[in-house]
């Protein structure tokens, strides 16, 4: 396989992280990580040395908190995302999350070895919430196909 899927998604949490109304959230982290780390066609995921990513930063909002991962294909990250018990906590988002005026995920193909940076993650991103799904990057309801082409260039 000559690529990957990547995903970014972002939340602005209602509370600090270490606030008692995350607490649920912040319990859930460790499991549902362990359930990526696992799921079948899972490649990465970003995370600092406490083993999630709260602590890493995306932007100058210390409420916005990042999460990305590499996938093996669409699929494997649809049947995570939606067929395992991350569909739970998906559900409770707004339990510990702000509702976002733009997408706050997307979707993108990398080269099979390539490591995503949050800076790209935030630049795809970006370019979603402007121009909505293109090849740059899109979502599981407009996908693009991989590009060899468009790969080599990113």
């Amino acid at each position: 396989m000559t690529h990957h899927l990547a995903q970014i998604n972002i939340g602005r949490l209602i509370a600090p992280v270490d606030d008692p109304k995350i607490a649920e959230f912040v319990a859930q982290l460790d499991p549902v990580n362990a359930l990526a780390d696992t799921a079948p066609g899972f490649v990465w995921r970003l995370q600092s040395s406490s083993g999630n990513a709260t602590d890493i930063v995306y932007n100058d909002d210390p409420f916005v908190i990042v999460n990305m991962s590499v996938w093996q294909s669409v699929e494997a990250l649809r049947d995570f995302v939606y067929k395992s018990n991350h569909l739970d906590v998906l559900r409770d988002r707004a339990n510990w999350f702000e509702k976002m005026e733009k997408p706050h995920y997307c979707l993108w193909w990398i080269p099979s070895t390539h490591i995503p940076t949050v800076a790209e993650g935030r630049e795809r991103l970006e370019h979603y919430q402007q121009y909505g799904a293109t090849p740059f990057s899109f979502w599981f309801s407009k996908l693009y196909p991989a590009e060899e082409k468009a790969l080599a260039n990113s």
